[in-house]
């Protein structure tokens, strides 16, 4: 057990538009998590509503991100969060000493169909998987 076992691991996910990768992923997280990682995302350059064929992706595996909308990157967030994933924002995060950054290298599924969306969000959900392992050992 940890010393603060009160509080959550975080993640903060972060694409460009915060309108695909990011959210699947955070569409992920919060449901294979079951509520034991508080999830965040967000865009460097968010888009003005969600990818249709993400959207649509999702669903077929039976979680529905259809009201989610597209937040804009903020300091405070990556501040706040013990993870920060990013996927293709660049040097647009901020970095903040202390804090786990990984770089998920993903197709942008902007302007795809769903047949090409499938499997960007596979292959989510598998780092998904490994991600809360790695976040939640006791858990096992």
């Amino acid at each position: 057990m940890t010393t603060d076992s009160s509080k959550k691991p975080s993640v903060l996910f972060v694409c460009v538009h915060n309108a695909g990768r990011s959210q699947m992923a955070a569409a992920f997280l919060t449901t294979l998590s079951q509520g034991s990682i508080e999830v965040r995302s967000a865009g460097s350059q968010p888009a003005e509503k969600i990818n249709p064929s993400a959207v649509e992706a999702m669903a077929e595996v039976g979680i529905d991100m259809s009201s989610e909308i597209p937040k804009v990157l903020t300091t405070e967030a990556v501040k706040e969060s013990d993870v920060v994933i990013t996927m293709g924002c660049g040097d647009e995060c901020p970095f903040f000493p202390g804090k786990r950054y990984e770089d998920w290298v993903l197709e942008d599924p902007a302007g795809k169909g769903v047949e090409t969306v499938r499997p960007i969000r596979d292959e989510i959900r598998t780092r998904i998987e490994g991600l809360i392992e790695s976040l939640t050992p006791a858990a096992k």
